[in-house]
């Protein structure tokens, strides 16, 4: 069997992952808030995991792996976007507002998710259907005095849980020097966080022992992992902005609650646009369905391939950037290991190297290099199986990457034609100008003695094409 080594933040090393069962290996992701659009930062902890979700399918096997990813269904934000529509006229109470903006959110979620080659999780839990647990799990950390009610809140008392900071590496006091805290008067000491807060008659909210109210973040994600993959589970993961203070509030909460929690902790870096932190003040602030659609600075409709295999390039410990450049860089690729994989039947493993690559602590480049060697080689079927496992290809080589194929293979044949009958007449002024045209449409094209071959390249535009047949 193929050993895997991850990064745990919790121990700040590499380590070989052993699962506590190998026939059930769990995971939990933290997912997104659904109040808007998902930006294309929000799209890295979700390929990233998918990526790692697709190793351990391949390594244990597909039924023995359990992915979760939540979704926050109800938050403040969520309740300012649907106030929003009622004060502009919409229809409907502020529950009703509310509960269709979050229903389509997931479905833009999804629709954006799907169409970047990631699967969908095994569960995609709401917080709304787990309130009774949260509620129940509240109870709990009350009882052991790791919690107290103050004027309708239910805080969670920091200082009572002695290894708080860990994961990320600081002391209570140093958090309260350095970080902004709020201060109200139900508060014991500043760094204490809210598990229940009370809810005005208009906003969501349950009944509870502590008034009518909605949970806080943070006992979400704690009591969501719990019911659904037990006390103690394989892995936790997320983007690194979740560290302090999600995945620090998740740790001391569930932990106080007797729940051994996640043995492995993993985050990914953030992203930035052309070398800048992405704002939408900067104007480089997109989210995945404004690539998809051709609504951003490129102007161009980016394949969710593209993306996805933009994302892979760069391991998910180190920053990544992206870039047009990278982007037209990665769709030349892809479209010439389709038109190899193409060839191939659908009966293929992937490739052991890459593999072996991305086990090691899911060093994406690597495998990405490995599919290279692959390509150059001419190995077409575990090409075919090897990109499909990474996720840049499904059953069959994507619509787009087949546009312009026909055509091109008509042009090849008539620029063959064209330069055999300027061998003879000395007049090339035909191939000329067919290989002006063919570059100028993102046309690789490479001629030998006794044969041509054009290979689309960056900016490929298939469009181009038809003023040259």
């Amino acid at each position: 069997m193929t050993e895997i080594t991850l990064y745990n933040t919790a121990t700040r090393s590499k380590e070989r992952f052993q699962p506590i069962d190998a026939t059930d290996v769990r995971m939990y992701v933290c997912g997104p808030t659904v109040y808007d659009r998902a930006h294309i930062g929000n799209a890295r902890p979700v390929i990233v995991f998918d990526t790692l979700f697709r190793l351990l399918r391949h390594v244990y096997g597909a039924e023995h792996v359990t992915y979760v990813r939540n979704f926050t269904d109800v938050d403040d934000k969520i309740n300012a976007t649907a106030l929003a529509r009622k004060e502009a006229g919409a229809a409907g109470t502020l529950e009703d507002l509310i509960a269709e903006r979050t229903d389509e959110t997931i479905g833009w979620y999804h629709a954006d998710m799907d169409a970047l080659g990631t699967l969908r999780p095994s569960q995609e839990p709401r917080a709304t259907a787990f309130i009774g647990q949260m509620i129940a799990m509240i109870e709990g950390l009350i009882a052991k005095g790791h919690a107290y009610a103050a004027e309708g809140h239910v805080m969670f008392r920091v200082r009572s849980y002695q290894d708080y900071g860990a994961l990320s590496g600081r002391s209570v006091d140093d958090m309260i020097a350095g970080a902004r805290v709020e201060v109200a008067p139900y508060k014991e000491d500043p760094m204490d966080f809210v598990l229940w807060k009370p809810s005005s008659d208009d906003l969501p909210g349950w009944d509870s022992p502590w008034g009518r109210g909605r949970p806080g973040w943070h006992i979400e994600c704690s009591a969501m992992a719990f019911d659904l993959l037990g006390a103690r589970f394989d892995i936790h993961g997320g983007g690194n902005d979740l560290q302090f203070p999600h995945h620090e509030n998740e740790i001391a909460q569930s932990k106080c609650a007797g729940h051994g929690f996640a043995n492995v902790w993993m985050h990914n870096e953030m992203l930035q646009v052309e070398g800048k932190k992405m704002s939408k003040s900067l104007g480089n602030f997109f989210t995945v369905r404004d690539l998809l659609d051709g609504n951003w600075s490129g102007g161009w409709n980016v394949p969710g391939e593209v993306i996805r295999f933009v994302f892979l390039s760069t391991h998910y410990r180190k920053p990544m950037d992206w870039t047009e450049a990278k982007a037209r860089e990665a769709e030349a690729t892809l479209r010439k290991w389709y038109r190899l994989a193409a060839t191939a039947a659908d009966d293929g493993g992937p490739a052991q190297p890459a593999i072996d690559a991305l086990a090691d602590d899911l060093n994406t480049h690597g495998a990405l290099a490995e599919v290279h060697q692959l390509a150059q080689a001419g190995d077409a079927r575990p090409l075919r199986a090897t990109i499909k496992m990474l996720g840049l290809m499904g059953d069959a080589v994507p619509g787009w990457a087949q546009e312009g194929h026909a055509a091109l293979s008509h042009l090849r044949d008539k620029l063959f034609r064209a330069r055999e009958d300027a061998m003879s007449t000395k007049d090339f002024s035909v191939v000329d100008a067919l290989k002006a045209g063919l570059s100028d449409a993102g046309v690789e094209i490479r001629m030998s003695k006794t044969d041509v071959e054009l290979l689309p390249a960056e900016g490929f535009d298939p469009a181009k094409l038809e003023a040259l047949k």
